[in-house]
């Protein structure tokens, strides 16, 4: 028969016995089968590992903290105590909503306020549940900022099962600044990922569930099989970058985020190119984040949103103050008009006479939009001879001829084919131009230097990484082809390859599929545009591959358009090359180019271009001066974006004090490890170098058991489990990363950044208080004048999730009568341990005598640290509830809205969404409360077991 919980409210942090064993609470969560509670084992047989019960299928009773065991800590400095302190307190989540930074300023990255703002944002008591959209321009660094965000979620204990969705060719870069500027493991599901999942799962096992943290590409998730998976999971959160690829209502990417955005408790989106113009396609965006900012009939207001968005790009002031030497300005464009060798000339004047202006008024182009083929040839021409032969090809294959237009459009084309493949085998004047221009600026083999060239055809990619080693003296590993064509796997190697410092690698070729998202800059800082794009925003991507935040050099963009002597071709060429330098002039003075053809789309753009080059518009009509526009800008300030970043930009973001038991996290290792093993040197290799702050180990079995969740490519590549090197300072982590960009052996640090997240130290602290029992209270001598009990409270929501925490001593002024008691709150628990005397400095002269008196100190500390912090809890729970009453309120007045609209399906999908939003309200209330003994301190002439009174 299916028994319930036992004795009291089942909150994270507290012990409970379970089958005959004891655990630690983590988590917990309604479910159909009552309080699911997710524990970690605490005695023998169980320890170090994890496990989750229903309360409806498994007896579990709460170990009662009244009933906790007072017993002396015996140990060195009352380093047991410290440990226990201080583990304690890392293990208790960061209360949901203190604003305070706490562990994303310990990381492995430069400490930027426009950067804190952002996860300031995302974590408003504002919203009810972490979500924003990071709307950041190219190059402010998202990836850090979600990282940052991420990393303050598993503080709060919001982080355990975590999904990043990206484009499937930043897989392993995303998954490279989690692991070693955060210290997040994620396992990257790209294509090999997932068949080594294969091999170790039964096909019908979801592969979801043996992976908490994963990062795999939006291509692969969106198939059918992985949305089966999907739907029977919930997310801590669910960062989806790119989002704008979602906006699409009724496509697969837009249906898979729909799927995902309710399962998570938090959502980061991000883009920098959000708004594609439409407004539906923002509101789905918007619905994403929260279903009631945007009316039923896809409206909505800016006071409603400007709490979901963030938006920032080079030149706001709380950036410009800060980025400084670490993002050089941009050179002024190389933008280069080449003559046409003969050949190319040829090829003009034929599409010009036959195909863009024909001499008898007609294209032979045989399908319905001759004027369009047109300028799909010439396009392809102006990419290269290549990728004309190519087109052509593709075209001739799709005819048979019989027909008499087909004929006469067959005929066409083998004589343009003619001339290509005479035009691709003479002389290519843009192919000359590229190479002297490589060459001047130092691309060669004894050089470092190195070059992104990018182009549209994937013919015109083969074609320059066939014939550029010959023509600069390189091999043919010094030229690297990437395209969408490739796997995951080899999209990830290739630029993995250009961003290291000491790769063979030179120049990268690369078409459309780098644009976004992509890092480039970290070893290059040129750029060639061998064709143009005919969209703005497409342009921009391209160039904030290089041009963004850590560039060092000053990014020099250079373009090479051919210039034919047919004078009409010519003519419609410079429209082209006028797109170069809008882009420009946009990128310094809107730091937006969309909204110079007001399109927001890459398709929309080109659409317009192409109507200029038939004449149908002007070109002014479509891209308009940088002063005529507001910019895309001025449509987020109406959600005063910017200007709130400002604000609090002026006072800074608010960052949490460390408790001050240990220094550093080397600190508080070196401690763990000399409790847990005696000898850590001798017994696990442990050595510290503090010439070099780095700090190594032999990893024992546990510990390897623990790693094998880490990125799989940096535990091969580094040998982990058999030596693990940890850098125990923010410059030496900065310094290794720096070298691993430099080796040809690995990307991945020789020895990893020791951040406050990293597992090593989680692991260590298990080992070191491994006969401590959860249910036990350490005594201590400290500065007192009586015996003191500290305690903590916190209160949950029925997730189990920290809305409030508090401390609080209970003093005992008179020991023979324990009922006089005075409660009082510790605003600074540090402080308080500071004052009492409990540092490594502390002198323990043995254990403490009379333990029965104190054990009975306990339960009356407890009811009386209860009573008194129930005022705290109290005011907690009502600022919570208002924050839920907030919402429920847009809720009920969202409904009301809709009842007012035709019941389409539209406002049936939009009414579940909001439905399903507020069952997730109802699990957010307040309602559990945990009281935890943590520390008993006496006088410190307290006497040792076996010692007289007043020896010391």
């Amino acid at each position: 028969m299916p028994a319930s919980a036992v004795g009291l409210n089942i909150a994270p942090g507290s012990v409970v016995r379970v089958r005959d064993e004891e655990w630690l609470v983590t988590a917990t969560e309604p479910s159909v089968d009552g309080t699911l509670v997710r524990v970690q084992g605490l005695t023998e047989l169980v320890r170090d590992t994890t496990a989750a019960f229903y309360s409806a299928l498994d007896t579990i009773h709460v170990v009662d903290p009244r009933m906790s065991t007072v017993v002396a800590d015996d140990s060195p400095g009352y380093r047991k105590a410290r440990l226990f302190l201080e583990t304690t307190l890392r293990k208790t989540p960061t209360p949901q909503f203190d604003e305070h930074l706490t562990v994303s300023t310990g990381m492995l990255a430069n400490q930027l306020r426009y950067q804190h703002l952002a996860v300031q944002k995302a974590l408003d008591p504002k919203n009810i549940r972490p979500r924003i959209l990071i709307a950041d321009a190219v190059g402010l660094g998202k990836t850090l900022e979600i990282g940052m965000i991420l990393s303050e979620l598993v503080k709060r204990g919001r982080g355990e099962r975590i999904l990043i969705v990206t484009p499937r060719h930043v897989l392993e870069q995303m998954q490279h600044e989690m692991w070693c500027r955060f210290a997040l493991p994620f396992v990257r599901l790209d294509s090999a990922g997932i068949q080594k999942v294969r091999q170790k799962l039964p096909a019908t096992r979801n592969p979801f569930t043996y992976y908490k943290r994963a990062i795999i590409s939006i291509d692969t998730l969106k198939s059918a099989r992985y949305r089966a998976h999907l739907s029977k999971l919930r997310w801590d959160a669910v960062v989806i970058d790119e989002a704008h690829n979602v906006t699409n209502v009724g496509v697969q990417n837009n249906e898979l985020a729909r799927l995902l955005a309710p399962n998570t408790e938090a959502l980061i989106l991000a883009s920098a190119t959000p708004h594609n113009g439409k407004n539906d396609s923002f509101a789905e965006l918007l619905r994403l984040l929260d279903p009631t900012v945007v009316r039923p009939d896809g409206s909505f207001e800016a006071k409603d949103v400007e709490r979901l968005i963030i938006r920032r790009h080079r030149h706001s002031p709380e950036v410009a103050q800060e980025v400084g030497a670490d993002w050089a300005e941009r050179s002024e464009p190389d933008n280069r008009l080449i003559p046409a060798s003969g050949p190319e000339n040829s090829v003009a004047q034929e599409l010009s006479a036959t195909w863009l202006y024909p001499e008898h008024g007609a294209s032979p182009y045989s399908g319905n939009t001759p004027g369009l083929f047109g300028w799909t040839l010439a396009k392809a021409f102006l990419s290269s001879p290549a990728a004309l032969a190519e087109t052509v090809k593709e075209r001739l294959k799709k005819l048979d001829g019989n027909l008499a237009s087909e004929a006469r459009e067959v005929e066409a084309l083998k004589g343009l084919q003619r001339l290509a493949e005479a035009s691709n085998t003479g002389e290519s004047a843009k192919y000359n131009e590229l190479v002297a221009y490589l060459k001047s600026i130092g691309v060669k083999k004894s050089s470092p230097m190195r070059a992104v060239v990018f182009a549209e055809r994937v013919a015109t990619l083969k074609w320059l990484k066939e014939s550029l080693p010959k023509a600069l003296g390189l091999k043919a590993e010094n030229i690297e082809m990437l395209h969408g064509g490739l796997s995951d796997v080899e999209q990830q190697d290739i630029v993995d390859k250009f961003k290291r410092g000491n790769s063979e690698l030179r120049v990268l070729v690369t078409g459309d599929v780098a644009s976004e998202g992509v890092n480039l800059h970290s070893q290059c800082h040129h750029l060639i545009h061998f064709d143009i794009p005919w969209s703005l925003i497409r342009i921009e991507q391209r160039n904030g591959r290089i041009d963004r935040y850590g560039q060092k050099h000053s990014p020099q963009i250079t373009t090479l358009l051919l210039d034919p002597n047919d004078s009409q071709f010519s003519g419609d060429l410079k429209v082209i090359a006028r797109l170069m330098e809008r882009e420009n002039e946009a990128h310094s003075v809107l730091q937006d180019v969309a909204s110079l053809m007001g399109k927001h789309s890459v398709s929309q753009e080109e659409d317009a271009i192409r109507e200029v080059l038939l004449g149908q518009k002007k070109f002014e009509e479509v891209v308009h001066e940088p002063d005529e526009v507001e910019g895309l800008d001025a449509w987020f300030n109406e959600f005063d974006v910017e200007t709130e970043a400002t604000e609090l930009t002026a006072v800074g973001v608010p960052v949490a004090t460390p408790l001050g038991l240990y220094k550093s996290d080397l600190d508080f290792l070196d401690e763990a490890l000399t409790q847990a093993f005696a000898d850590p040197a001798k017994k696990i290799g442990w050595q510290v170098h503090k010439a070099h702050s780095i700090a190594e180990l032999t990893p024992p079995r546990d510990l390897q058991h623990r790693l094998g969740h880490l990125p799989q490519d940096y535990l091969g590549e580094r040998n982990v489990t058999e030596t693990l090197k940890l850098a125990t300072s923010i410059d030496a982590g900065q310094r290794e990363l720096d070298r691993a960009r430099e080796s040809q052996d690995s990307m991945w640090p020789e020895a990893h950044f020791l951040g406050p997240l990293h597992p090593v130290l989680d692991w260590a602290s298990d080992r070191a208080l491994a006969e401590i029992s959860r249910s036990q209270v350490l005594i201590v001598r400290g500065e007192v004048d009586a015996p003191q009990v500290l305690l903590m409270g916190t209160l949950m929501n029925k997730r189990g999730q920290v809305i409030s925490k508090a401390f609080y001593t209970v003093d005992f002024p008179n020991p023979a009568n324990p009922d006089f008691r005075i409660p009082t709150p510790l605003p600074d628990l540090g402080a308080h341990l500071a004052e009492i005397g409990l540092s490594a400095r502390a002198a323990n002269p043995g254990p403490v005598a009379d333990l029965n008196g104190l054990q009975a100190l306990i339960p009356l500390a407890v009811d009386s640290s209860a009573q008194a912090m129930e005022l705290t809890f109290a005011a907690a729970e009502e600022a919570a509830n208002a924050r839920l009453d907030t919402w429920r309120q847009r809720a009920q007045g969202w409904e009301q809205l809709s009842l007012d609209l035709a019941q389409t399906n539209s406002v049936k999908t939009q009414r579940k969404r909001v439905s399903d939003e507020q069952k997730i309200v109802e699990s957010l209330v307040p309602a559990q409360r945990l009281i935890r003994p943590l520390l008993v301190i006496v006088p410190r002439n307290t006497p040792a077991a076996g010692l007289s009174e007043g020896t010391n």
